[in-house]
Order: structure tokens, then C-alpha cells, then sequence
């Protein structure tokens, strides 16, 4: 079993909003100096979801990401976890590329990777939060997708995936080569062993630019224009309830929440 597992350096999203600072000429985010980015939390629960399958199966892990300016510490925990090998397409080119371009690039690099069974990612980016490059990415490839998994089961030449939903999940099947998006609910990702920090440490990733996969800049052009970006304001009312007892207090919150049409 050859698996795929993209994976995307992002902002860390813990950061507090007072770190960021907005361009408004190129509608970018600027974080403050010295904060480290992360790999997107729910491309760790892909990297988690092919370890599993590759304990039942077999096979080869290649973890795969495109961008420039990549943080190698950050990068390399998929390797510290266990993945086999590391793809980085690493480009200026590739700058603050949209979801279109992305899936140009990881298209191609997939195709220069070779033969593959599964293809996970992440359910969606925490950066933008769109979930657009996993569904371009398995049209373009023309593979079945199935989204939002919390349990992935190979057999038979055949993927069975449990879909999370609100209420319950569901069971759906497809033929191989397919592509899986993973969501948190396939369990906490493994903490890096000692061991495979090591490992990782003495292994170097594999790096590829725009003329490696012969990818013409005019694909790169953008398909989707950013127009305005702003940081949501935080309001808040605070309304104290008085009482001369608990039970009184709490009669009285229960009316002013029914008031507000809160319950």
C-alpha cells in the first residue's frame, strides 16, 4: 500500500489575535516575529490515519507538501512520526498560492512521485479554512473521494471509510486509488518517539521546485481574488443578575435568557 499524505505549514492558530497584523494593500496576514508555524492539526490526524493503515497493510508513507520559506523543524515531524519519506515543493513561486495553483503543483508532484493506492488529507486548512484543494486535488487526479473520515478500513483492493456526522457517521465505500480527507475524530495523533525524532534528524527531505515538475508560472495565476480582509471584532455585553438567594438568582436568569430568546 503506497499512501500520500499532503500536509500544509500554517500559522499556529493558537496564537493570540494581537500577533497578527494585516496588510491592506496585498490582503495578507503578518505574524509578529519569533512565533514558529505548525503543520495544520488536521493533516496530523492524516499523517495518524495512514500510520494505522500502514500497520494493518504494509507499504510506504511519502508525506508531501508545496510552499516556500518551510520551517525544516516543523516540517519534519511527519518523519518523526513515522512517515517514510518527506516531499517538500519549495519555490518562491509559490508564495500564497490559491487553492487552484495548489492543486496544480501537488497534482503534478503526485504524479511525479508515481504509482500510489491512497491519498489522504487533511479535512481542511486552519489557515483559511476553505476544504477547496482535497476535492480539486481527487478531480484532477480523477479519483473517488470520500471526506470527513474518522476510520479507514483497506480491503480488498477497496476503501471503507466511516464519514463523521453530527448525529452518528456513515459507512461508504470505494475502489482504489482513492482520496480521503481525515477528520480529529480518527484520534490524537502519536507523539514523536525519541527514537524517530532521531531519525528524523539525520534524514533530509527531498526538494522540488516549479522546473523540476515542468509546471508553466501561468498556472500559478490565481483564480479566486481576496477583496478584503479583516479581523472580526470582539464584542461583548456583560449583564450582572441580582438576587438575595441562589434559587431567586437562578429563576431570574432563566427569564432574562428566555427574554434574549437565548433558551
Amino acid at each position: 500500500m503506497n499512501i500520500v499524505v499532503c500536509v500544509k505549514q500554517v500559522v499556529d492558530p493558537d496564537v493570540p489575535t494581537s500577533a497578527f497584523r494585516l496588510d491592506d494593500e496585498t490582503n495578507r496576514v503578518r505574524v509578529a516575529e519569533g512565533i514558529p508555524p505548525v503543520i495544520n492539526g488536521f493533516d496530523e490526524n492524516a499523517v495518524e490515519a495512514a500510520l494505522i493503515v500502514r500497520e494493518e497493510t504494509g507499504g510506504k508513507i511519502t508525506a508531501l507538501s508545496v510552499g516556500n520559506d518551510f520551517a525544516m523543524d516543523v516540517m519534519k515531524k511527519p518523519l518523526s512520526m513515522g512517515v517514510d519519506d518527506l516531499v517538500l515543493i519549495d519555490d518562491p513561486q509559490f508564495f500564497q498560492l490559491d487553492a487552484y495553483a495548489t492543486v496544480c503543483v501537488l497534482s503534478e508532484a503526485i504524479r511525479k512521485i508515481g504509482e500510489f493506492d491512497l491519498i489522504l488529507c487533511g479535512r481542511q486548512a486552519s489557515d483559511w479554512d476553505n476544504a477547496h484543494v482535497p476535492l480539486g486535488l481527487a478531480e484532477t487526479l480523477g479519483l473517488p473521494s470520500i471526506t470527513m473520515a474518522q476510520q479507514i478500513e483497506i480491503s480488498n483492493s477497496m476503501v471503507l471509510v466511516h464519514r463523521v456526522f453530527p448525529d452518528g457517521y456513515e459507512k461508504v465505500e470505494a475502489d482504489l486509488p482513492a482520496l480521503v480527507t481525515v477528520s480529529n475524530e480518527i484520534g490524537q495523533p502519536r507523539y514523536p518517539t525519541l527514537r524517530g525524532i532521531m531519525a528524523a534528524s539525520r534524514k533530509s527531505p527531498i526538494v522540488w521546485t516549479a522546473r523540476d515538475l515542468g509546471i508553466d508560472p501561468a498556472r500559478f495565476e490565481p483564480k479566486i481574488s481576496v477583496t478584503g480582509l479583516s479581523i472580526p471584532p470582539s464584542l461583548g455585553e456583560c449583564e450582572f443578575i441580582e438576587a438575595d438567594t441562589e434559587a431567586e438568582a437562578g429563576s431570574r436568569l432563566a427569564q432574562r435568557l428566555r427574554e434574549v430568546k437565548l433558551i
